[in-house]
């Protein structure tokens, strides 16, 4: 069984979940478990250099959002002493972050690293937490990066990431998890199921026992992929929508689902001129798509033509009476 970890590196909680999980997974017996770690995002605006937490936290203008990081009160209103959880979990006296530090580079070289194995990708997921909750490095940082993948086992690492390796693979798969429903780090993931925060070690056996209970999904990767796509058309992120349908627009370009769903999104993020033209060959195709007609003759309402765009939207109400 496959538990997907979606985290993001500088949230604490993400930390002390994998301590749990780990406890959970020393106790539990039955089929192996693979542990993959994927990309999330809790503070999206960190700056792109560094800067010290002590000035971040004494600026008033700075909105900070928790509860994308996991719960900062426990169930009786009380501030979450994290030092305390994390002291508790073995993760040492010295606790908390030094620097305020843009994660993305640290997701590239674990997305990376997971090409290496799950065994390397895990070691350079602690080494990163380690150095940034532990050692107040700063894991933006190129080099103490670059260091981390040599002591994880993964040497070639610090060199693909100076060469930009692993940008598009986390940018693809912030949108897989965007489109999964993925909102609190971490988010476990197993057979279809997810358990946010970094729940005790007991629940997560539960979870796990009751995962491994689901037949896992086995659907075509196009298929997910598609349904990916228009899931984050549901969640008004028509570009990406639209990035996950790149590879699908050119391999099955003939395909009419992805075809319309690219109109869609084409319609939703403005780009008129496609989505005309798109919706128009559609229609060549097959004149008798009712919402075909009517998007065409929306879009054609926003460039302004509207004499062209009457007669579908005619059309569109005489042949489904629900889209009048």
């Amino acid at each position: 069984m496959r538990i997907e970890i979606w985290a993001d590196v500088v949230c604490p909680w993400m930390y002390i979940g994998k301590r749990r999980l780990e406890r959970a997974l020393a106790e539990r017996s039955g089929e192996p478990v693979e542990v993959v770690w994927r990309p999330y995002r809790v503070d999206p605006t960190a700056p792109a250099v560094s800067e010290p937490v002590e000035e971040f936290l004494r600026d008033p203008f700075v909105e900070v959002a928790p509860e994308a990081c996991g719960p900062v009160r426990d169930g009786d209103g009380e501030l979450v002493q994290m030092s305390e959880l994390a002291a508790a979990e073995g993760l040492g006296d010295r606790w908390g972050a030094a620097w305020r530090a843009d994660s993305h580079d640290a997701h590239r070289l674990l997305a990376l690293a997971a090409a290496e194995g799950p065994a390397v990708q895990d070691a350079v997921a602690e080494g990163v937490l380690r150095a940034h909750f532990v050692e107040g490095r700063d894991i933006a940082d190129p080099g103490v990066l670059a260091g981390i993948a040599t002591e994880a086992g993964f040497a070639r690492g610090g060199e693909l990431l100076a060469g930009g390796g692993g940008a598009e693979l986390v940018r693809e798969l912030l949108l897989w998890g965007q489109a999964e429903g993925v909102r609190t780090s971490p988010t476990f993931v197993a057979n279809g199921m997810a358990l946010t925060g970094a729940q005790p070690p007991e629940l997560i056996a539960e979870f796990l026992d009751e995962a491994a209970g689901r037949e896992p999904r086995r659907i075509p990767e196009e298929v997910e992929r598609l349904r990916r796509a228009e899931a984050l058309l549901e969640l008004a992120n028509p570009l990406g929508a639209l990035e996950l349908l790149g590879p699908l627009t050119e391999t099955y370009a003939a395909d009419r689902g992805v075809r319309f769903l690219a109109a869609r999104a084409y319609y939703r993020s403005a780009q008129l001129n496609r989505a005309r033209s798109t919706l128009e060959a559609l229609l060549e195709e097959s004149a008798d798509d009712a919402y075909a007609h009517l998007l065409l003759g929306r879009t054609l309402q926003r460039q302004g033509e509207r004499e062209l765009a009457e007669p579908h939207l005619r059309l569109a109400a005489v042949m489904d009476p629900s889209l009048a």
